[in-house]
C-alpha cells in the first residue's frame, strides 16, 4: 500500500465561521476502469474518508476482477494476470458501501466515477449509499483557480502536491484528498456554495455497447453517439400540465434512475428530438435536481424553459401527441 503523506501534512486552520450548510463528511474516490462505455467495468477503487473540514480519517484500496479484458493496461497498468485473483465487485460492494455511507462523494470528473459505481451497484441489484457528489473540477472553476487546464496533475501542481503514481487509484485519491482540503477551506472562507449535485441510483440499465459507437479512452465520462435526425418539426415549448408532442426538443441534466441512453432512446422512439444542450428552442428540460447549478438548469431558468422530473417525463412518454400533418 502507498504511504499516506496527508497524515504528516500541516493542519489548516479552519475559518472562524464554518458554513453550517457544508456536509459533515466526504469520501474522496478514484476508480480505474476497462474503458468509458456503459459496458465497461471497474478494475480498482480507492476511497479516502475525510471529516467535515477535510482532514483524513481513513483510506482504503482494492483491485477488482472485471471478469473481462482489463482494457487500457498502458493507462492503469493492471494486467489480466494481476486481476485474476482479485475479488469481484459483488464481493467488495458491502465494504465499499461502509466507506461511502453518509458522505458526499468527491472525485475529479465526478460524473464519470459516479456513473461507473452506480452501474456496478446496479449489476448487484443494489444501490450505492451516496446521495450527493462534488466534482473537484467544478469546485476549481467556482473558486476561480488560475489553472491552465483542469487535469488532476495541474491541480496537484497548483497546491504543491506530489503525484507519485498517476492512474493508480490509491495515489490519485490521495492526491485528490490533499488538493480538496485547501479548496474546501478557500470555499468556506468566502462562504461559497459548494457545487453539490444529486446522485440518482440506476434502476434500469443496459450493458450492451451502443450501436455504431467507437470505443474511446479519452478523458470524457460519456462517449458521444450518433442519434437519428428527428423527422418532425419542433412544435414549440411543452405546456406544463399538457402533453408532449412529436418533434419537441428535450434535454436532460443530471442523473436519472433509468440509464440515460435508454431514456434518450425511448424519447427518440416516441418522436422527440433529444438535444445535448439547452437553447431558446428547447421545449422541456428533464432533471431530478432542478436546483443544481449546472449550465443546463441555469440556461433553462434564464430562457423560461419548462422543467420536469424524470417520473413526470416517463409518464408523459406513454401518450405523446402525434405531430400535426404538414402541408405538401
Amino acid at each position: 500500500m502507498l504511504e499516506d503523506p496527508t497524515a504528516a501534512a500541516p493542519h489548516l486552520a479552519p475559518p472562524s465561521s464554518w458554513p453550517a450548510t457544508y456536509p459533515q463528511g466526504y469520501a474522496v474516490v478514484d476508480v480505474e476502469t476497462t474503458g468509458l462505455a456503459r459496458d465497461d467495468r471497474i478494475v480498482s477503487a480507492a476511497v479516502y474518508q475525510l471529516d467535515a473540514r477535510g482532514a483524513v480519517q481513513d483510506h482504503w484500496y482494492t483491485l477488482v476482477n472485471p471478469q473481462r479484458d482489463p482494457g487500457p493496461v498502458w493507462i492503469h497498468g493492471l494486467t489480466e494476470e494481476m486481476l485474476a485473483g482479485a475479488p469481484r465487485f459483488p464481493e467488495i460492494a458491502a465494504e465499499l458501501s461502509e466507506r461511502l455511507a453518509d458522505r458526499v462523494l468527491v472525485a475529479h470528473n465526478a460524473a464519470f466515477d459516479w456513473s461507473m459505481l452506480a452501474r456496478e451497484y446496479a449489476r448487484t441489484r443494489s444501490a450505492a449509499p451516496v446521495r450527493q457528489r462534488l466534482c473537484t473540477i467544478a469546485l476549481s472553476k467556482e473558486l476561480g483557480l488560475p489553472l491552465p487546464n483542469h487535469k488532476l496533475e495541474t491541480l496537484a501542481a497548483h497546491y504543491g502536491v506530489v503525484q507519485r503514481r498517476a492512474h493508480h487509484a490509491l495515489d490519485d485519491a490521495r492526491v485528490l484528498a490533499e488538493t480538496f482540503r485547501p479548496s474546501l477551506h478557500r470555499a468556506a472562507e468566502t462562504g461559497l456554495r459548494l457545487p453539490l449535485l444529486a446522485c440518482q441510483p440506476l434502476t434500469e440499465w443496459s450493458d450492451g455497447p451502443a450501436i455504431g459507437r467507437q470505443r474511446s479512452y479519452q478523458q470524457s465520462w460519456r462517449p458521444s453517439r450518433k442519434r437519428p435526425a428527428c423527422p418532425y418539426p419542433n412544435p414549440g415549448r411543452y405546456e406544463p400540465g399538457g402533453q408532449l408532442v412529436q418533434g419537441m426538443r428535450v434535454a436532460f441534466s443530471g442523473d436519472t434512475s433509468v440509464d440515460r441512453e435508454l431514456l434518450e432512446d425511448r424519447a427518440i422512439e416516441a418522436g422527440l428530438h433529444v438535444a445535448t444542450s439547452v437553447s431558446r428552442l428547447t421545449s422541456v428540460l428533464v432533471t431530478n435536481d432542478p436546483e443544481s447549478p449546472t449550465s443546463k438548469t441555469t440556461k433553462a431558468r434564464s430562457f423560461g424553459t419548462p422543467v420536469i422530473d424524470e417520473a413526470a417525463f416517463m409518464q408523459l412518454l406513454q401518450d405523446v401527441t402525434p405531430a400535426p400533418p404538414t402541408n405538401r
